[in-house]
């Protein structure tokens, strides 16, 4: 099992996306990145500087970190500094945080990828984790409680490995 930390936006759309491939085996929504000490939502919206980060465990002999990635690309603005959405404010920043240096050229490859793809520089901060505080309980499968939901992205979206998973962005 190997672990990855992905901010994209509100957390709870991140999560419900990434739950749907084969492969990941577990997600967590949480607070990475800020100070030390642990925050809760209301610190984290009044601008404590954690991002809201998703964990996502995966067996990499189902799926790859460089598929993840591709895939965390597709629903995210990798230009958009503190922003995804309507969500406004650092909480929101994009971010792909590491505990395992191996996992760097794989990182780095789709970030070029990305940045050759689309002729910019990307605003997706790459940095080894420094910290991950749990969200709040009500914060865990939000979108699967209520579907409902705000979420900054297409609800087509969380069906894509029903429909394949097509990676034709990086084709």
């Amino acid at each position: 099992m190997k672990t990855i930390y992905l901010a994209g936006g509100c957390f709870w759309g991140v999560q419900r996306f990434f739950d749907q491939f084969d492969g990941v085996l577990s997600t967590e929504t949480g607070y990475a990145n800020g100070p030390d000490a642990a925050p809760g939502y209301r610190d984290v919206c009044a601008g404590s500087g954690h991002a809201e980060t998703v964990r996502i465990d995966y067996d990499e002999s189902v799926i790859s970190l460089t598929e993840l990635l591709r895939y965390y690309f597709m629903v995210i603005d990798p230009t958009s500094v503190n922003r995804q959405g309507e969500d406004k404010g650092i909480q929101y920043r994009t971010g792909i945080y590491y505990t395992d240096e191996n996992q760097l050229p794989a990182i780095r490859e789709v970030c070029r990828e990305v940045e050759e793809k689309i002729g910019k520089t990307l605003a997706v901060e790459l940095a080894p984790l420094r910290n991950f505080f749990p969200a709040e309980e009500y914060h865990q499968k939000y979108l699967e409680k209520n579907p409902g939901g705000y979420c900054h992205i297409p609800k087509a979206m969380f069906a894509l490995a029903q429909d394949g998973g097509d990676l034709q962005f990086f084709s």
